[in-house]
């Protein structure tokens, strides 16, 4: 499973707000809440963010190996 856990602190230590990342990368606020929730969004979406957080994947995502035991 993907988890934008990440975001959230690269985004603080960068001083943005949910509103500065959409304004800057042109998304809404259905994504924000897509990506607070761990749900699928699309590779674009995180290029964008890359970009505006000046930042690599692995700065806002990470995978959780969550098999089934």
């Amino acid at each position: 499973m993907i988890v934008f856990n990440k975001l959230w602190l690269t985004m603080k230590q960068k001083g943005f707000t949910t509103y500065k990342l959409r304004e800057k990368c042109g998304i809404d606020s259905k994504t924000i809440r897509r990506l607070k929730a761990n749900e699928n969004i699309e590779t674009k979406t995180i290029d964008k963010i890359c970009t505006a957080l000046n930042c690599k994947i692995e700065d806002i995502a990470e995978f959780i190996n969550n098999e089934d035991n």
